[in-house]
Protein backbone atom coordinates (compact mmCIF):
# COMPACT_ATOMS: atom_id res chain seq x y z
CA UNK A 1 0.00 0.00 0.00
CA UNK A 2 2.69 2.58 0.74
CA UNK A 3 4.78 1.93 -1.99
CA UNK A 4 1.70 2.23 -4.23
CA UNK A 5 1.40 5.46 -2.57
CA UNK A 6 4.48 6.59 -3.80
CA UNK A 7 4.46 4.96 -6.90
CA UNK A 8 0.84 7.44 -7.53
CA UNK A 9 3.17 10.39 -5.78
CA UNK A 10 5.44 9.79 -8.18
CA UNK A 11 2.74 10.08 -11.48
CA UNK A 12 0.77 12.91 -9.75
CA UNK A 13 3.83 15.45 -9.63
CA UNK A 14 5.19 14.47 -12.84
CA UNK A 15 1.53 15.56 -14.12
CA UNK A 16 2.00 18.70 -12.30
CA UNK A 17 5.22 19.04 -13.15
CA UNK A 18 6.21 19.33 -10.32
CA UNK A 19 10.12 18.41 -9.69
CA UNK A 20 10.32 15.68 -6.60
CA UNK A 21 13.11 17.06 -3.47
CA UNK A 22 15.74 14.38 -3.26
CA UNK A 23 16.31 13.37 0.11
CA UNK A 24 19.89 14.23 0.68
CA UNK A 25 20.25 13.33 4.65
CA UNK A 26 22.81 10.73 5.42
CA UNK A 27 24.66 8.80 8.54
CA UNK A 28 26.34 6.19 9.05
CA UNK A 29 26.05 3.31 11.76
CA UNK A 30 29.02 3.89 13.44
CA UNK A 31 28.32 7.80 13.74
CA UNK A 32 27.81 8.84 17.17
CA UNK A 33 23.86 9.26 17.63
CA UNK A 34 24.30 12.71 19.50
CA UNK A 35 26.15 13.62 16.48
CA UNK A 36 23.21 12.41 14.06
CA UNK A 37 20.61 13.82 16.55
CA UNK A 38 22.32 17.38 16.08
CA UNK A 39 22.30 16.81 12.29
CA UNK A 40 18.94 16.17 12.02
CA UNK A 41 17.92 19.23 14.52
CA UNK A 42 20.01 21.42 12.63
CA UNK A 43 18.29 20.27 9.13
CA UNK A 44 14.99 20.67 10.18
CA UNK A 45 15.26 24.19 12.14
CA UNK A 46 14.46 22.60 15.77
CA UNK A 47 15.38 24.47 18.59
CA UNK A 48 14.13 23.68 22.37
CA UNK A 49 12.60 27.13 22.49
CA UNK A 50 10.36 25.57 19.14
CA UNK A 51 9.96 22.89 21.31
CA UNK A 52 8.16 24.74 24.13
CA UNK A 53 6.06 26.69 21.95
CA UNK A 54 4.75 23.17 20.96
CA UNK A 55 4.02 22.05 24.56
CA UNK A 56 0.56 20.52 24.61
CA UNK A 57 -1.56 18.40 27.04
CA UNK A 58 -0.68 15.13 24.82
CA UNK A 59 2.08 15.68 22.37
CA UNK A 60 -0.24 16.28 19.29
CA UNK A 61 1.20 19.58 18.44
CA UNK A 62 5.27 18.51 18.89
CA UNK A 63 4.39 15.41 16.34
CA UNK A 64 2.55 17.61 13.62
CA UNK A 65 5.55 19.82 13.90
CA UNK A 66 8.06 17.21 13.58
CA UNK A 67 5.71 15.71 10.87
CA UNK A 68 5.57 18.86 8.21
CA UNK A 69 9.37 19.20 8.81
CA UNK A 70 10.45 16.03 7.81
CA UNK A 71 7.71 16.29 5.21
CA UNK A 72 9.49 19.25 3.65
CA UNK A 73 12.49 17.15 2.99
CA UNK A 74 10.86 15.31 0.53
CA UNK A 75 9.38 12.39 2.92
CA UNK A 76 6.31 10.63 2.62
CA UNK A 77 4.74 10.01 5.66
CA UNK A 78 1.65 8.29 6.74
CA UNK A 79 -0.35 6.77 9.33
CA UNK A 80 -2.03 3.31 9.75
CA UNK A 81 -4.24 1.47 11.92
CA UNK A 82 -3.34 -2.03 9.88
CA UNK A 83 -1.49 -3.17 13.00
CA UNK A 84 -1.37 -3.62 16.60
CA UNK A 85 0.68 -1.33 18.58
CA UNK A 86 2.58 -4.72 20.26
CA UNK A 87 3.45 -5.82 16.56
CA UNK A 88 5.16 -2.36 15.26
CA UNK A 89 5.32 1.27 16.32
CA UNK A 90 6.36 1.90 12.36
CA UNK A 91 8.35 0.98 9.24
CA UNK A 92 10.19 2.85 7.01
CA UNK A 93 11.37 2.33 3.26
CA UNK A 94 14.43 4.16 1.87
CA UNK A 95 15.33 5.79 -1.46
CA UNK A 96 16.34 9.03 -2.57
CA UNK A 97 13.10 10.02 -4.03
CA UNK A 98 10.08 10.01 -1.63
CA UNK A 99 11.09 7.70 1.07
CA UNK A 100 8.35 6.66 3.43
CA UNK A 101 8.06 6.82 6.94
CA UNK A 102 4.90 5.32 8.67
CA UNK A 103 3.61 4.94 11.77
CA UNK A 104 1.21 3.40 13.84
CA UNK A 105 -2.03 5.62 14.87
CA UNK A 106 -2.83 3.73 17.46
CA UNK A 107 -0.23 4.51 19.75
CA UNK A 108 -0.41 8.02 21.30
CA UNK A 109 1.17 11.26 19.97
CA UNK A 110 4.53 11.31 22.00
CA UNK A 111 5.23 7.60 20.94
CA UNK A 112 4.35 8.37 17.27
CA UNK A 113 6.87 11.57 17.42
CA UNK A 114 9.82 9.15 18.84
CA UNK A 115 8.26 6.34 15.90
CA UNK A 116 8.53 9.40 13.54
CA UNK A 117 12.29 10.07 14.09
CA UNK A 118 13.64 6.48 14.76
CA UNK A 119 12.23 5.70 11.19
CA UNK A 120 13.88 9.01 10.05
CA UNK A 121 16.97 7.33 11.86
CA UNK A 122 16.70 4.29 9.12
CA UNK A 123 16.15 6.60 6.04
CA UNK A 124 19.62 8.75 7.23
CA UNK A 125 21.16 4.88 6.96
CA UNK A 126 19.37 3.98 3.74
CA UNK A 127 18.16 1.24 5.46
CA UNK A 128 14.11 -0.35 5.36
CA UNK A 129 12.80 -1.59 7.76
CA UNK A 130 9.80 -2.05 10.50
CA UNK A 131 10.25 -1.14 13.83
CA UNK A 132 9.63 -1.83 17.40
CA UNK A 133 11.09 0.94 19.93
CA UNK A 134 11.27 -1.81 22.52
CA UNK A 135 14.29 -3.96 21.03
CA UNK A 136 13.94 -7.40 20.34
CA UNK A 137 16.67 -9.97 22.31
CA UNK A 138 15.36 -12.77 19.18
CA UNK A 139 16.41 -9.96 16.97
CA UNK A 140 19.84 -10.59 14.92
CA UNK A 141 22.35 -9.10 16.61
CA UNK A 142 23.01 -6.88 13.36
CA UNK A 143 19.45 -6.07 13.48
CA UNK A 144 19.72 -4.97 17.11
CA UNK A 145 22.28 -2.85 16.78
CA UNK A 146 20.54 -0.66 14.06
CA UNK A 147 17.51 -0.74 15.88
CA UNK A 148 19.18 0.66 19.34
CA UNK A 149 21.53 2.61 16.91
CA UNK A 150 17.87 4.37 16.02
CA UNK A 151 16.39 4.66 19.70
CA UNK A 152 19.43 6.69 20.21
CA UNK A 153 19.02 8.58 17.59
CA UNK A 154 15.86 9.59 18.35
CA UNK A 155 16.23 10.45 21.93
CA UNK A 156 19.48 12.18 21.12
CA UNK A 157 17.22 14.56 18.51
CA UNK A 158 14.43 15.15 20.54
CA UNK A 159 16.00 15.42 24.08
CA UNK A 160 19.56 16.92 22.76
CA UNK A 161 21.94 16.32 25.80
CA UNK A 162 22.98 20.12 26.68
CA UNK A 163 18.86 20.80 26.80
CA UNK A 164 18.27 17.84 28.84
CA UNK A 165 21.11 18.91 31.80
CA UNK A 166 20.70 22.38 31.36
CA UNK A 167 17.30 21.60 32.38
CA UNK A 168 16.52 24.16 36.05
CA UNK A 169 14.16 21.33 36.41
CA UNK A 170 16.65 19.19 35.95
CA UNK A 171 20.36 20.43 36.58
CA UNK A 172 19.95 21.34 40.29
CA UNK A 173 18.93 17.71 41.30
CA UNK A 174 21.75 15.14 42.42
CA UNK A 175 23.02 12.19 40.73
CA UNK A 176 21.30 8.94 40.57
CA UNK A 177 18.25 10.73 42.34
CA UNK A 178 15.45 8.09 42.96
CA UNK A 179 12.35 10.96 44.45
CA UNK A 180 11.02 12.15 40.78
CA UNK A 181 7.19 12.55 40.97
CA UNK A 182 5.02 11.57 38.53
CA UNK A 183 4.09 15.38 37.64
CA UNK A 184 8.20 16.37 37.61
CA UNK A 185 8.55 13.70 34.92
CA UNK A 186 4.89 14.69 33.12
CA UNK A 187 5.61 18.58 32.91
CA UNK A 188 9.39 17.86 31.56
CA UNK A 189 8.85 15.04 29.21
CA UNK A 190 5.96 17.85 28.13
CA UNK A 191 8.74 19.84 27.29
CA UNK A 192 10.62 18.01 24.98
CA UNK A 193 6.93 16.72 23.31
CA UNK A 194 7.66 12.78 24.19
CA UNK A 195 6.54 10.22 26.52
CA UNK A 196 7.08 10.02 30.85
CA UNK A 197 8.94 6.75 30.00
CA UNK A 198 11.35 9.01 26.64
CA UNK A 199 12.44 11.27 29.16
CA UNK A 200 13.18 8.76 31.90
CA UNK A 201 15.01 6.55 29.88
CA UNK A 202 17.14 9.73 29.01
CA UNK A 203 17.44 11.24 32.30
CA UNK A 204 19.16 7.25 33.44
CA UNK A 205 21.60 7.73 30.26
CA UNK A 206 22.76 11.48 32.08
CA UNK A 207 22.71 9.17 35.36
CA UNK A 208 20.08 11.45 36.84
CA UNK A 209 18.12 8.30 38.50
CA UNK A 210 19.07 4.68 38.79
CA UNK A 211 18.22 1.85 37.00
CA UNK A 212 16.21 0.61 39.29
CA UNK A 213 13.88 3.32 39.72
CA UNK A 214 13.68 3.61 36.07
CA UNK A 215 12.71 -0.23 35.64
CA UNK A 216 9.90 0.56 38.56
CA UNK A 217 8.55 3.58 37.06
CA UNK A 218 8.82 1.88 33.10
CA UNK A 219 6.66 -1.08 34.47
CA UNK A 220 4.02 1.46 35.86
CA UNK A 221 3.78 3.47 32.54
CA UNK A 222 3.58 0.24 30.56
CA UNK A 223 0.76 -0.97 32.56
CA UNK A 224 -1.00 2.39 32.04
CA UNK A 225 -0.45 2.30 28.53
CA UNK A 226 -1.76 -1.21 28.35
CA UNK A 227 -4.64 -0.15 30.61
CA UNK A 228 -5.16 3.13 28.17
CA UNK A 229 -5.12 1.09 24.79
CA UNK A 230 -7.69 -1.91 26.63
CA UNK A 231 -9.88 0.80 27.04
CA UNK A 232 -9.53 2.75 23.31
CA UNK A 233 -10.30 -0.87 22.21
CA UNK A 234 -13.40 -1.30 24.23
CA UNK A 235 -15.05 1.57 23.27
CA UNK A 236 -14.73 1.64 19.60
CA UNK A 237 -16.34 -1.78 20.24
CA UNK A 238 -19.36 -0.24 21.93
CA UNK A 239 -20.18 1.78 19.60
CA UNK A 240 -20.19 4.83 17.14
CA UNK A 241 -18.84 7.15 19.78
CA UNK A 242 -17.45 10.79 18.69
CA UNK A 243 -18.29 11.01 14.86
CA UNK A 244 -15.43 10.81 12.39
CA UNK A 245 -13.89 13.93 10.74
CA UNK A 246 -13.18 12.61 7.66
CA UNK A 247 -11.22 15.42 6.40
CA UNK A 248 -8.85 15.86 9.42
CA UNK A 249 -8.37 11.85 9.55
CA UNK A 250 -7.38 11.56 5.85
CA UNK A 251 -5.58 14.07 6.08
CA UNK A 252 -3.99 12.76 9.20
CA UNK A 253 -3.18 9.33 7.28
CA UNK A 254 -1.58 10.19 3.93
CA UNK A 255 0.01 13.30 4.80
CA UNK A 256 -0.61 16.93 3.32
CA UNK A 257 2.44 16.71 0.51
CA UNK A 258 0.03 13.47 -0.94
CA UNK A 259 -3.19 15.29 -0.47
CA UNK A 260 -1.73 18.46 -2.19
CA UNK A 261 -0.59 16.66 -5.27
CA UNK A 262 -4.44 14.30 -5.50
CA UNK A 263 -6.86 17.88 -5.36
CA UNK A 264 -4.23 19.67 -7.21
CA UNK A 265 -4.40 17.00 -10.39
CA UNK A 266 -8.37 17.18 -9.77
CA UNK A 267 -8.23 21.46 -10.36
CA UNK A 268 -5.95 20.86 -13.24
CA UNK A 269 -8.64 18.37 -14.50
CA UNK A 270 -6.17 15.08 -14.48
CA UNK A 271 -8.37 13.57 -11.87
CA UNK A 272 -11.83 12.89 -11.93
CA UNK A 273 -13.31 13.24 -8.28
CA UNK A 274 -14.63 10.10 -8.62
CA UNK A 275 -11.01 9.07 -8.81
CA UNK A 276 -9.84 11.84 -5.95
CA UNK A 277 -12.38 9.81 -3.65
CA UNK A 278 -10.87 6.60 -4.49
CA UNK A 279 -7.44 7.56 -4.27
CA UNK A 280 -8.22 8.66 -0.19
CA UNK A 281 -11.31 7.05 0.41
CA UNK A 282 -13.53 9.55 1.68
CA UNK A 283 -16.46 11.07 0.13
CA UNK A 284 -17.03 13.82 -2.49
CA UNK A 285 -18.73 16.02 -0.06
CA UNK A 286 -15.74 16.35 2.22
CA UNK A 287 -13.15 17.48 -0.18
CA UNK A 288 -14.02 21.33 -0.04
CA UNK A 289 -13.19 20.79 3.95
CA UNK A 290 -9.76 18.57 2.88
CA UNK A 291 -8.71 21.30 0.80
CA UNK A 292 -8.85 24.01 3.38
CA UNK A 293 -7.40 21.47 5.68
CA UNK A 294 -4.42 20.89 3.01
CA UNK A 295 -3.52 24.36 2.31
CA UNK A 296 -4.25 24.12 -0.92
CA UNK A 297 -6.37 27.24 -0.75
Amino acid sequence: MATERRELARELADDLGQELIRFDMQAALNDRPDNVGETIRSALGITTALQNAWRDSDGRASFNAWRSRIEAKGVLIFQTTRFDTEEASGFAIADDILPIIAVNRKDPPTRRTFSLVHELAHLLLKVSGVSDLDTDAARPAEDQRLEIFCNHVAAASLMPRDAVLNDPRISGRPLRSTDWSDNEISDIARSFGVSREAILRRLLTFDRTTPEFYTMKRGQYQAERQAWLKKQKQEASEGPGIPRNMPQETLSNFGKPLVQMIIGNYHQENLTLSEVSGYLGIKAKHLPKLELLSGFR
